[in-house]
């Protein structure tokens, strides 16, 4: 025979999972992922193309061009040059101005160089062409000087190295922060809000008075969270696949073994923690006596998650530790941790330890609640109130 929290987990599951609106956000929601990743993709593979005006006469910028262009070509800078050949300065800087030339290089007749443009010239370019005009002059000195640019250059070369053996970019740590975090408020506000919305309907409706006459009340919130968890759960894997599966073409992919990681720790501290932003929500739910309760009812939670979205993503250093021990921040914040590569092997452990510990003890106080609030009607009912109804309820039994 099936449970009766069977029952109402697979109810759950169906309504949500045939939602118009549930789909619809779930696909506006991939389609921005993807989106995203495409244009990161995009960006990263696209090659910029300029056009440097040279005098006919300044052999020095036309060498310092051709060089530049072949060093572009070998180092794949993403940077295409062509050479546009004028008369004088006069037709450089008509050139610049009809935008048939991006910039202008010239060697000053041996008194120094300047790049030109009738706008500030592209960074990448001036770069490149500062380099390799560096390069040629110290290579013209070196040869007057009777050496070469190997021997005046040799040991000057730095290299870099990371202490810690973690390849992880910061700048991908935050953009990984930034992402679970809001994978986190999505996941948690959308399944919590439908939690709530689905107790309030019944209890308005007074249908979980006949409900409850079949199913223990215990079992229907039991049903209720596991129901929403497993779609917030099946939600959240969907959107971290798409954005896996897009991260391998893009040039990000390095990190992907490490990426991958991160996702499994987030989702195995979403599934424990989800459980009890879900009972806090049906909780919420049962608080209220009408739909437009809800907001009053709802908002604590909200602005709780909306702190930890906000706080999570950008926190660094001790904070980011301290946080990834707090449920719900550490949520979000020790797999952030993981990915970083400053967590021990027994941190994630202990961490997902206390969000156990903390799920079990926001549920057991959200059962007693919802049990209390549930069958109240007329206006708010207080977590208070609440409390003290199951108290006497269960006393008088």
């Amino acid at each position: 025979m099936t449970s009766p929290w069977m029952l109402v987990a697979t109810r759950e599951i169906v309504v949500r999972a045939l939602n118009k609106g549930f789909l619809i956000g779930l696909a506006i929601t991939m389609a921005m992922i993807g989106g995203l990743i495409g244009f990161t993709a995009y960006m990263d593979s696209r090659t910029d193309s300029f056009d440097v005006a040279v005098v006919a006469t300044d052999d020095a910028a036309l060498t310092a061009v051709e060089s530049a262009r072949e060093e572009a070509a070998t180092s794949d800078q993403q940077i295409e040059l062509g050479v546009v050949r004028v008369d004088d300065a006069a037709a450089a800087e008509a050139a610049l101005e009809d935008e048939a030339a991006d910039a202008w290089l010239s060697s000053d007749d041996g008194s120094g160089w300047s790049l030109s443009g009738w706008r500030e010239p592209d960074g990448g370019l001036a770069t490149l062409l500062g380099d390799t005009v560096r390069d040629q002059v110290m290579a013209d000195r070196a040869t007057g000087a009777g050496t070469t640019m190997d021997a005046l250059t040799a040991g000057s070369e730095i290299e870099t190295q990371r202490l810690d053996g973690n390849p992880v970019d910061p700048q991908v740590v935050f953009l990984a922060g930034f992402v679970l975090a809001f994978l986190f408020f999505t996941g948690a506000v959308g399944s919590g809000a439908m939690i709530a919305g689905s107790v309030i309907e019944e209890k308005q409706s007074r249908l979980v008075e006949i409900i409850a006459t079949a199913v223990p009340l215990r079992q229907l919130l039991a049903g209720k969270i596991i129901g929403s968890s497993v779609i917030a759960l099946a939600q959240n894997l969907l959107l971290a696949g798409v954005g896996l599966i897009g991260l391998s073409f893009t040039d990000l992919s390095a990190v992907l073994p490490a990426m991958t990681a991160t996702m499994v720790w987030f989702v195995v501290f979403f599934t424990v923690g989800f459980v009890a932003v879900a009972a806090l929500y049906a909780v919420a739910g049962s608080l209220a006596s009408r739909t437009e309760d809800l907001q009053y009812t709802t908002t604590p939670l909200m602005m709780l998650l909306m702190g930890v979205y906000l706080v999570t993503f950008s926190a660094d250093g001790v904070l980011e530790r301290v946080l990834s021990y707090i449920p719900p921040a550490s949520i979000v914040s020790m797999p952030v941790r993981v990915l970083n590569g400053d967590a021990l092997w027994w941190e994630p452990v202990v961490s997902l330890l206390v969000l156990v510990v903390t799920t079990l003890g926001a549920v057991l106080l959200s059962e007693r609640a919802y049990r209390g609030a549930l069958m109240q009607t007329g206006g708010r009912v207080t977590w208070k109130s609440a409390l003290a109804a199951d108290r006497g309820t269960t006393l008088g039994a």
